[in-house]
């Protein structure tokens, strides 16, 4: 997307900046809860006011007590005020000035970019006398808002209007989207910062550390990509909070926004049930996966062990069948250019053109050698197929009436198509039209 430049968000814990964030974005990307300190890694999002459009970055609570990850959260503050064009500092209008605004003020003072004093949880005009004790500070732009009511947000977002760059900036454009899922604790946080070189994203041995899903664009041998890392998903019956909630809708959204899933395994805790049920999210999207299998290096080394574990892959998950495999350790390192390897080479398969004449050869030999069955009285006759633009290969057959079309036969031409134009590594899709009134039906 077209962006003017970047907004963060810095601030104490619970100071709004996570509601704050959902209202200017209009989404729910970022987790909102009265517990302090939930957002943990950086957020990114789209807010579009007036004639432009910027990024916006949600940061976790600056403080100095001693919160869980707070050194790390500090270090992901520090990389988004780096990366940010300006800076909203968002302080809660009710609790009034403390040590840790007064501290992170004065740091942000000797930066040299705008700042924007946001004064949160103004919500009505009898509170302004709260806001006297901010400009202490001595910041210049000071705004009594209530993100949780929208109020005092125009006059901000006019500021923030002001001082951005006169020249859009292109956000993603050209970057292939890959999505790292998977149950909590295998490794995805450890993978996503292997693969970009540094630590962009909060690791622990604790379950449950990645909160949000988190947007990393980067490049490698001169080709752009966007990672983005997801919660962990645990198991239904163990989702049992608002945080655990988000997560899930978070993990469906960005399976949902990626163009390739990569769906992680544990390989020292073997496959599991619940690497199963995440793997629904993928298929469900219609999506291409990759199904990586981390922490090889923890896994024994005897000669057949790889073939032995791609043979339980592929019994567990009979559904993805087409899906690529590859043994890779997040912690050392090794195999990571094959995962990359194998990416190229799904996303080369994805925008794979068959002509027209080529499918429709292979259609007419198909149906000679093999005839649809007799299915809700009557046999499909297949006239015309073609290839359309899709997120996956996608075929438009047009047929004599839809409702003969057989599950087995759909089957039979799927396996076809792949053969012998070399889809093997990705789902594909067969929309059935009639040839007499143009009737749509996708079939699933």
């Amino acid at each position: 997307m077209e962006s003017y430049g970047k907004v963060v968000l810095v601030g104490s814990p619970s100071s709004g900046k996570s509601t704050l964030f959902n209202r200017l974005t209009g989404t729910r990307d970022a987790i909102t809860s009265k517990d302090r300190g939930v957002t943990r890694d950086r957020k990114y999002g789209f807010v579009s006011w007036l004639d432009k459009t910027f990024t916006l970055i949600d940061t976790g609570g600056v403080t100095g007590e001693n919160l869980p990850f707070q050194k790390e959260v500090q270090a992901q503050v520090e990389i988004a005020i780096n990366e940010a064009d300006i800076i909203i500092f968002v302080t809660d209008g009710r609790i009034g000035l403390t040590s840790d605004e007064i501290n992170l003020g004065k740091r942000l003072i000797k930066i040299k970019k705008p700042v924007i004093l946001a004064v949160n949880k103004v919500d009505d005009t009898s509170l302004y006398s709260l806001i006297s004790d901010f400009y202490s500070l001595g910041l210049d732009k000071v705004f009594p808002i209530s993100a949780e009511h929208g109020l005092g947000l125009g006059d901000m977002l006019d500021e923030v209007n002001s001082l951005l760059p006169k020249e859009k900036i292109n956000e993603y454009e050209g970057a292939l989207t890959f999505a790292l899922i998977g149950r909590p604790n295998v490794g995805k946080s450890s993978l996503a910062n292997k693969i970009i070189g540094y630590d962009r994203v909060i690791v622990s041995d604790t379950s449950g550390t990645t909160r949000d899903s988190v947007d990393i664009k980067f490049k490698k041998d001169d080709k752009e990509y966007v990672l983005i890392d997801t919660a962990g998903v645990k198991r239904p019956g163990k989702v049992l909070d608002d945080l655990d909630k988000y997560s899930v809708i978070r993990t469906e959204d960005s399976c949902h926004r990626a163009d390739i899933i990569l769906l992680l395994i544990d390989a020292s805790d073997g496959i599991k049930s619940q690497d199963i049920h995440v793997s629904s999210y993928a298929v469900d999207n219609d999506k291409p996966v990759i199904i990586v299998v981390n922490k090889w290096d923890l896994h024994s080394h005897n000669q057949d062990d790889q073939i032995k574990f791609t043979k339980l892959i592929k019994a567990e998950f009979k559904f993805l069948s087409y899906a690529p495999i590859v043994y890779l350790s997040a912690l050392t390192g090794s195999n990571i250019n094959s995962l990359f390897k194998a990416i190229d080479e799904l996303e080369s398969t994805l925008t794979k053109k068959v002509p027209s004449s080529l499918l429709n050869s292979m259609i007419m030999k198909a149906q000679m050698d093999n005839e649809a069955p007799d299915f809700n009285g009557g046999r499909l006759k297949i006239s015309y197929c073609t290839q359309v633009d899709g997120k996956i290969p996608t075929f438009i057959l047009f047929v004599n009436n839809p409702n003969y079309f057989h599950f087995s036969y759909r089957r039979y031409l799927e396996n076809l198509i792949r053969n012998t134009f070399g889809f093997n590594s990705c789902p594909l899709k067969l929309i059935v039209r009639s040839k007499r009134n143009d009737l749509q039906e996708i079939i699933k």
